[in-house]
């Protein structure tokens, strides 16, 4: 009985393993007392998220092939997104 419970417990553990997370806080700085700035990365892509207490936040793709595409924008220059 005791071999059924450890190997019961040791396929509960793995299956509990913490899966990757899809959006992480890099990084986050204070620019006044209600701005801020973050680094968000989704799934790989990088982000940049301007928030301030007056508005809507601002996201700024920092991603280089998102950037390429667009037609109306210079390579090295990224535009603003609002979602």
């Amino acid at each position: 009985m005791q071999a059924g419970l450890g190997a019961w417990l040791i396929q509960w553990a793995r299956r509990r393993q913490p899966q990757r997370a899809h959006l992480v806080l890099v990084e986050r700085i204070t620019l006044a007392p209600r701005q801020m700035l973050s680094l968000v990365e989704v799934e790989g892509r990088r982000i940049l998220v301007a928030t301030a207490a007056e508005g809507a936040p601002s996201f700024y793709p920092l991603d280089t092939e998102y950037i390429a595409s667009r037609p109306d924008s210079a390579p090295a220059r990224a535009r603003r997104v609002s979602w």
